[in-house]
């Protein structure tokens, strides 16, 4: 099946839209891509159609609070109010997952997760550590102890005065105020995203791209980032789940590698035994929108291609 379709959002609220690519070739496996925070599934179409094009089922879903998984543009980046909406979000994940797994059980199974994509990615690598049989992180990050501490205080803050929907300039501009600081003069408020101005101007000018995120937003991806960063939640992880890390060396959200490279090195101590890194060099924070972004998919197509090949081997 190639086409759209949607299911019921864990939260009991919402309809969950999801984007889904099939080869004409039989199926090597099937990528899951989970979007980055004020962004949604339809920027990754040319790369889902890449992976269909190279044998691989993909798909891509619109994020509770995102995207067409909303039912008004004044609902975008709001989460449900009684919190828990990160959790919603791996459940979502699980869904989806479980739906396609129980249509294709012999196809490896991999997650794709981009930026907050990447976080929720790696919260779901503790909390279901046997079902993927692959992941790939980009773009992702370890942001110090005393910064998640101060973002969750904040947004929590926010959250209990003026309400989990409050659209705070304030939580964002903390929470990402300085990502542009490094490419000044900036000719917008997102040079961060890419060196490539066409495709920063597409993000400016997608009326599901940019927007506040709420308060409630902020507070549950905190406290989804504490998760992930404690030592004991790490241990719960697959050991032999093959992990592959890509950033830009010039991404602010990985600290120009040096985030990454923490995060490298949590998995390295959790004992995970299969994982690989690539920084690419000059490259901003999104490797599928860059100007090499042709060399960024063949190198994760060459990896899937082998983790997929030693899958269906049964190795």
């Amino acid at each position: 099946m190639t086409g759209e379709f949607t299911f019921a959002a864990s939260d009991g609220r919402a309809k969950i839209f999801v984007r889904r690519r099939e080869p004409e070739v039989p199926a090597l496996g099937i990528v899951l891509i989970v979007h980055g925070i004020a962004e949604h599934s339809g920027r990754y179409l040319p790369f889902m159609d890449f992976l269909a094009d190279n044998g691989f089922v993909s798909v891509c879903f619109d994020l509770i609070g995102h995207g067409k998984s909303v039912i008004s543009k004044e609902k975008l980046g709001c989460v449900p109010p009684e919190g828990g909406g990160w959790n919603f979000a791996v459940n979502d994940m699980k869904k989806l997952h479980d739906m396609l797994y129980e249509e294709r059980p012999e196809l490896p199974f991999y997650i794709f997760g981009h930026s907050m994509g990447s976080f929720l990615t790696r919260t779901y690598l503790i909390d279901y550590p046997y079902a993927l049989d692959g992941a790939i992180l980009c773009g992702t990050g370890q942001p110090p102890a005393f910064l998640v501490g101060t973002g969750i205080a904040l947004s929590r803050t926010a959250a209990s005065v003026k309400g989990t929907a409050n659209k705070s300039r304030f939580i964002e501009r903390a929470v990402f105020g300085g990502y542009n600081k490094a490419f000044k003069p900036a000719r917008t408020d997102y040079d961060w995203l890419s060196r490539d101005a066409a495709e920063v101007d597409k993000y400016v000018a997608d009326p599901l791209c940019g927007f506040v995120p709420s308060a409630g937003l902020f507070r549950d991806m905190m406290g989804g980032i504490k998760y992930i960063s404690s030592a004991k939640n790490h241990a719960a992880m697959n050991k032999d789940l093959k992990v592959l890390f890509i950033s830009g060396a010039m991404d602010p959200v990985g600290e120009n590698g040096k985030g990454v490279s923490r995060t490298y090195s949590l998995f390295k101590k959790a004992g995970m035994k299969n994982i690989s890194m690539r920084i690419y060099e000059d490259c901003r924070h999104e490797l599928l929108n860059e100007l090499n972004k042709t060399e960024v998919m063949d190198d994760v197509l060459a990896w899937l291609l082998k983790a997929s090949e030693r899958e269906n081997a049964g190795l």
